[in-house]
């Protein structure tokens, strides 16, 4: 079985094959998802599709590119949202200095909040880095060394090698998307052989990112199965092998969801 471990169920782009998209994930061999929030406001959406369907799970948070939308998400209010039973995960939030939508100073403001949340509730803190790695390896490390650890996801992995390692040695794990299939993207694969067995998840983060030889086009929660196969052919191990690892290593760390 497969699990993806980070998708966006509630997008325009799923609203019209919602059935269609669950089935061919199934016949893929994907047994669970986590339909990830980035706008607390669409809480509601978010899980009431984790509610119609017992395989799709949720989480609840709010993207940094959003975090001057939503000031008033803060700690408290996400572990309430939290106790509800699909929820297993906090975010998606973090910084983003690509495009820098929300001013950074709120991004950090934010991104403590969840922290926070994710400390109180222990459920995992699904994490978005977009050319920030210095900024935030010093966060999670201010964090960890000043309230206490907690658990945590690099998603979508694109960074660099020295946010990974950071990341790891407080305890993180780290999840890759169809870019680690990309042509052009030998150094995230390099990162990839440094990363322990049992600290790697896959995802896809549909409906961007579509790996190969899907580029172009949109991407859904099936085609984490090629995801998979790449990653099982640059650690090194058979392609099912990779798929028990990476989902027990889903379960490890999203506790709340039933193995």
């Amino acid at each position: 079985m497969l699990v993806d471990s980070h998708c966006h169920l509630d997008f325009p782009d799923f609203a019209e094959d919602m059935d269609g998209v669950l089935a061919r994930a199934a016949a893929a061999g994907v047994g669970t998802m986590v339909t990830i929030s980035t706008r607390v406001r669409r809480f509601d959406t978010i899980r009431a599709i984790a509610e119609a369907h017992d395989w799709v799970w949720c989480s609840v948070g709010t993207h940094c590119h959003h975090a001057a939308e939503e000031p008033d998400v803060d700690r408290d209010l996400l572990i309430r949202l939290a106790e509800h039973p699909r929820v297993v995960a906090i975010g998606e939030a973090g910084l983003d200095h690509h495009y820098d939508f929300s001013p950074r100073e709120t991004q950090v403001a934010s991104f403590r909040e969840h922290i926070a949340a994710a400390r109180e509730t222990g459920l995992p803190l699904v994490i978005h880095s977009r050319e920030a790695d210095e900024e935030m390896a010093r966060l999670l490390e201010d964090e960890t060394s000043g309230q206490g650890a907690f658990p945590h996801l690099l998603h979508c992995f694109s960074s660099g090698p020295d946010l990974a390692k950071r990341s790891l040695a407080l305890g993180g794990y780290v999840s890759f998307s169809g870019i680690l299939t990309f042509k052009k993207s030998e150094e995230v694969r390099a990162i990839a052989t440094q990363v322990p067995l049992d600290r790697l998840l896959v995802e896809t983060d549909a409906p961007y990112l579509a790996p190969q030889p899907y580029r172009g086009k949109r991407c859904e929660p099936a085609h984490v199965a090629e995801t998979n196969r790449v990653l099982a052919a640059v650690k090194g191990v058979p392609e099912a092998e990779m798929a028990r690892i990476t989902t027990d290593n889903f379960h490890r760390l999203f506790k709340k969801v039933p193995a």
